[in-house]
């Protein structure tokens, strides 16, 4: 959609967890007593998207991960200018063949993949500076009204929920073009 109509991307690492935490705690329960019909459905309607997408989804043994050090590895990528290729590495390696994002051999190997230099990747992730942007990023989603992930948000303003809401993003980026 950016590059249809042009748009700018402006990607904010978060953690979904504290998100969670502070705004949608009965989510772990709902998640937790999951089971017969509806589960089945949400995991047809999960391969339903990714079919559309073209990825490869396979319901990781590892889940819900521990992602905080993969989200703070996010901020780095950021700053070192290469979080799109490192969030899609990161997917692709996680959803598509169920890699435990959690430990640090497979961060390394990620932040190597995208160009990092792994030692440097590492002892950043324990850096005050990148814990703070990380938390400011979830601090900001959850004073904007947010409650999980994926949110986007339109014009600073407008959020929308779900990648089920792209096609709601795209009506309003085309009619700026009229």
């Amino acid at each position: 959609l950016a590059g249809t109509y042009d748009a700018a991307l402006d990607y904010r690492p978060i953690i979904v967890g504290g998100v969670f935490n502070a705004v949608n705690r009965q989510l772990y329960e709902t998640r937790a007593a999951m089971d017969g019909p509806k589960l089945a459905y949400q995991l047809k309607d999960l391969q339903d998207w990714a079919d559309l997408y073209d990825v490869t989804i396979k319901w990781p043994e590892v889940f819900p991960l521990n992602a905080v050090k993969l989200m703070r590895g996010a901020v780095i990528a950021q700053q070192e200018g290469c979080l799109r290729t490192y969030a899609q590495l990161a997917f692709e390696r996680y959803w598509g063949q169920g890699v435990d994002l959690s430990q640090m051999a497979p961060l390394r190997d990620l932040a190597t993949a995208v160009g990092m230099d792994a030692d440097a990747f590492e002892a950043g992730l324990d850096d005050d500076a990148v814990k703070a942007a990380l938390r400011a990023n979830t601090d900001e989603l959850i004073a904007r009204g947010g409650f999980g992930s994926p949110t986007l948000f339109l014009d600073e303003t407008d959020m929308f929920f779900g990648n089920d809401r792209l096609h709601l993003i795209a009506a309003k980026l085309g009619r700026r073009l009229v």
